[in-house]
């Protein structure tokens, strides 16, 4: 009775393959290798193999040794946190589906135009934030998220609420963000796309231009439209949105900046 190789995704793993064949192959130890080894009952027992191979005084290979580590306990473990973490993520995305929809009922229902457009920049939030939850739900990597994906997941929810007549373009480098940065950066593009949308296409009408860009400080989020712009100092206090903003980016160590020419661009750059 022999016992059969695996990979670790349940293919079979042919003899030459095998992380001692490759070691005594190629005259190496053999390190952070995983496979599955079958018993002859059945029962498959995933292992860590530590393959080195023995050389005499003249550094022949005349053989090898190996010390195989049972590592099932840490697969459960891995097994039952991923469960965990599917729950978590459903649970979430059911309570900020709920808050949503609270907040559109009431906003339906509120008589005070102020009261109106206050329930509907809040439900706004909240869809910004479930779409980046859910990008960084769908990421592999448990510590960062891919930037051009993000930024498509978040200002495709946020166009939703947009006139037909915008258009939003987009543009963002292939890079890696920190999860850290998710659910400020998502708030982010939510104000200033609505910024934008408000004061940026008069006539109800234009195009957009969203990015996230790495350049040699870090990153750059930048939301350009052609409207006539404004004055940061002039309207903040005016703007609960644009106060957000700035606190937001004094989160991520940035700022923000504010440009009109030759288009009006709010952009913040951080590390």
């Amino acid at each position: 009775m022999t016992w059969k190789l695996f990979w670790p995704d349940g293919s079979p793993l042919p003899h030459d393959q095998c992380p001692m064949a490759v070691a005594l192959k190629e005259g190496r130890p053999i390190r952070n290798a995983e496979a599955v080894a079958e018993r002859p009952d059945g029962v498959r027992i995933p292992f860590i193999p530590y393959p080195t191979p023995l050389r005499d005084e003249d550094g022949k290979i005349i053989g090898g040794i190996n010390m195989l580590v049972d590592i099932s306990e840490r697969k459960q473990a891995e097994t039952q946190q991923r469960l965990l973490f599917n729950e978590l993520n459903h649970r979430v995305k059911n309570n900020m589906q709920m808050l949503q929809s609270l907040l559109s009922l009431a906003g339906q229902r509120a008589a005070n135009p102020q009261a109106r457009e206050i329930l509907r920049e809040a439900g706004n939030r909240v869809a910004a934030m479930a779409a980046a939850q859910q990008v960084l739900y769908e990421t592999v990597d448990s510590t960062q998220f891919n930037a051009k994906g993000f930024l498509l997941a978040v200002c495709g929810t946020i166009k939703q609420t947009f006139p037909k007549e915008v258009a939003v373009e987009f543009e963002a480098d292939d890079a890696k963000l920190s999860n850290d940065v998710a659910m400020p950066l998502a708030l982010i593009l939510n104000e200033l796309l609505t910024n934008a949308i408000k004061y940026g296409t008069p006539d109800g009408a234009g195009t957009i231009r969203v990015g996230l860009r790495r350049d040699v400080d870090g990153f750059q989020v930048f939301v350009e439209d052609s409207g006539p712009g404004f004055d940061l100092a002039s309207v903040r206090d005016r703007s609960s949105g644009l106060k957000l903003v700035q606190g937001l980016a004094r989160q991520l160590h940035g700022k923000l900046v504010v440009t009109k020419e030759p288009k009006t661009r709010c952009s913040i750059r951080f590390s």
